[in-house]
């Protein structure tokens, strides 16, 4: 197994990609510590992965508190020994955000995921760092939809908030790997079998004047392969690029967009 004995925090775990990506861990092996704002939906995801013979541990966390954050980890690391993976897969409800023209959208609907997941990426980021620093050893990942890469409209302050977080990655691996931690980033396309896209790609698809189906074709045309990532896909990658197999990757872009994005 990939990540045997190896200590992983997975924030936002009870979302779509935080559940799939919590589930892949464990299934290789670590135990993981799943944080969320809300507690049922990880209390379940818990006994899922538990049941399956892995180890989990549920913990209320506001991704955004950093008292919170600083708390949990301290608890992690005083329970497990160490943090070897921290992965943040925090989301925030898109109406109001994408499908508007920016001329349009006001500024607080703008600057809110700029605001919103940058400080939640430098705040568990930040609290990861400084402890795997001290063991000299660790991988920080995020997760990034290919407009990260290239403009792309309607999106709003999505777009560059994606950059901003790759941007981050790049950012802590300069001053990070050289202590034995890695920072990379995973870039795919938008994920259709999560209610997320589902409302994204609908808010697009009324924008432009055509049905949710005509847009997800459209953007799949895109791709090389002529289909989008699947969670599957994404959770597979996130375990190798949080294995010892990928340390020399540090400060990139795992590209999962199948040719959609270059890089």
């Amino acid at each position: 197994m990939l990540l045997e004995k190896k200590i992983a925090v997975v924030y936002g775990a009870g979302g779509a990609v935080g559940s799939a990506i919590a589930r892949a861990f464990a299934r290789e092996g670590a135990s993981v510590y799943l944080t969320a704002r809300h507690r049922e939906p990880i209390t379940s995801l818990a006994k899922e992965i538990v049941a399956a013979g892995g180890a989990a541990e549920p913990a209320h966390v506001d991704a955004l508190d950093e008292d919170q954050i600083e708390k949990h980890l301290a608890g992690v690391v005083e329970k497990a020994g160490r943090i070897d993976v921290s992965f943040n897969a925090i989301g925030i409800p898109q109406v109001g955000i994408q499908g508007i023209p920016l001329a349009s959208l006001p500024v607080e609907s703008f600057a809110l995921p700029i605001a919103t997941y940058l400080r939640s990426h430098f705040l568990t980021a930040r609290a990861a760092g400084r402890r795997m620093v001290e063991q000299r050893s660790g991988t920080i990942l995020m997760h990034t939809p290919e407009p990260a890469r290239f403009g792309a409209p309607l999106v709003g302050g999505m777009g560059p908030a994606w950059s901003a977080m790759e941007a981050l990655t790049r950012s802590l691996s300069a001053e990070l790997a050289g202590h034995g931690v890695r920072a990379a980033c995973l870039r795919s396309t938008g994920l259709p079998e999560t209610s997320t896209i589902e409302v994204v790609f609908g808010l697009h698809a009324k924008a432009i004047g055509i049905d949710r189906k005509q847009f997800l074709g459209m953007i799949e045309g895109r791709t090389h392969r002529q289909r989008s990532t699947s969670l599957a896909e994404l959770a597979d990658a996130a375990v190798f690029l949080a294995s010892d197999r990928a340390r020399a990757l540090t400060g990139t872009v795992l590209n999962l967009t199948g040719g959609i994005a270059a890089d």
